[in-house]
């Protein structure tokens, strides 16, 4: 069966040169070709617009580009590489292994930023804000507090120290300014303000870092080590962790507190490392404590004999031969501050440095007394 062809007659097809010709006319007419001159619109010389006269900056700007004016001089890009080897030719070269963030501590050339931002690395450069590159050292290092500190042997007239602030004195509200390398983008200023004291954020050791400044100002990758500012140009923290479900910034970055920064840089320049004071004492896991309805404090369950506790006339628990524990000394307090948990007690330790004498309150049987003790050096 075949199928028939549909009639033609009564229809006519218009030949391609119709189409053409149609096209043609139409695009005279869009282009204004079949418009006579004296109904086209006049074309008139256009000038640039006219600028309106902004007035002064708000004081919250100026403020902003006054602390960016003092700071990026003194903040600094850090990347770091690490050593492999090529199996086939045997050779080793470097590979990039991160970026973060920094600022210069002295003129002697002195960087601090975070340990995880070198943690790992062979070797480091360190970009000035003239962007001048220098290869850097490896001073010391805290991972428990998340400090570092790198030298580079750039001429004095090239290095200029932050200025160093205060943050005992900080107030939820007060305004901060951030700058810092995030994704790698160098000298960015980010604004925002003390969100919250004394949070605590774990370090890459794992003990906590207390006392730490909580902010919105935007801290992404690459911010880490970076400098948190008043609206002085003061350094008031070390930009440090951020909390974040993607890894972005979500509006809460952490800073360690800049009373804790001016603690410890000058003892691992001077040392290389944190020379920790010892008090020569085991305690008891909080499990102890609670069995013996002990609230708080640090429970001593043994002394070391030749140690600081010792000579102090501390005395541990002990056990007896039926079972029973005699009682011992509890540490609740360092030189009048509290000491609730083995933490905090080492925590106020570390303020101190060995042969310092401090001064520890204890119980024993429910007697209170003031205990001077000699720091030792932490083994």
């Amino acid at each position: 069966m075949r199928f028939s062809e549909p009639p033609t007659s009564g229809r006519r097809l218009l030949s391609p040169l119709v189409w053409v010709a149609f096209a043609i006319i139409a695009a005279a007419a869009v282009t204004g070709w079949l418009v006579p001159k004296e109904h086209a619109l006049p074309r008139e010389a256009v000038e640039p617009r006219p600028v309106v006269a902004r007035g002064d900056l708000a004081a919250d700007e100026q403020n902003a580009i006054e602390v960016f004016r003092l700071a990026s001089p003194s903040t600094v890009h850090i990347r770091t590489a690490q050593t492999a080897l090529d199996f086939f030719s045997l050779n080793l070269f470097a590979i990039p292994k991160g970026s973060g963030t920094g600022f210069i501590w002295d003129r002697l050339g002195h960087i601090v930023t975070n340990f995880h931002v070198i943690e790992g690395a062979d070797r480091a450069y360190v970009t000035l804000a003239d962007q001048s590159t220098w290869q850097a050292t490896i001073v010391g290092a805290y991972p428990d507090k998340d400090l570092a500190v790198l030298r580079i042997g750039a001429p004095r007239e090239q290095l200029h120290p932050i200025l160093i602030g205060e943050s005992r004195s900080l107030q939820v509200g007060q305004r901060v300014y951030a700058i810092g390398n995030p994704f790698g983008l160098d000298q960015t200023l980010t604004t925002g303000i003390v969100s919250a004291l004394n949070r605590e954020i774990e370090s890459v050791t794992g003990r906590p870092i207390r006392g730490v400044i909580q902010t919105d100002a935007a801290i992404n990758p690459g911010n880490s080590g970076g400098p948190l500012l008043d609206s002085a140009g003061r350094l008031i923290g070390v930009n440090t962790a951020i909390y974040s479900p993607s890894g972005a910034f979500a509006g809460i970055g952490f800073a360690i507190p800049v009373d804790e920064v001016n603690r410890i840089v000058p003892r691992l320049i001077r040392d290389g490392r944190l020379i920790r004071p010892a008090l020569g004492i085991r305690v008891a896991p909080p499990a102890f404590l609670e069995a013996l309805g002990i609230a708080q404090g640090v429970a001593v369950i043994g002394v070391d004999p030749n140690g600081a506790a010792a000579r102090a006339g501390i005395v541990p628990f002990r056990p007896t031969r039926d079972g029973a524990v005699i009682a011992g000394d509890v540490i609740v307090a360092l030189n009048g501050e509290p000491t609730p948990d083995l933490e905090t007690l080492l925590d106020l330790l570390e303020r101190h440095q060995p042969g310092e004498t401090v001064t520890l309150t204890v119980e024993r049987a429910g007697e209170r007394r003031e205990v001077p003790v000699t720091l030792d050096v932490a083994s």
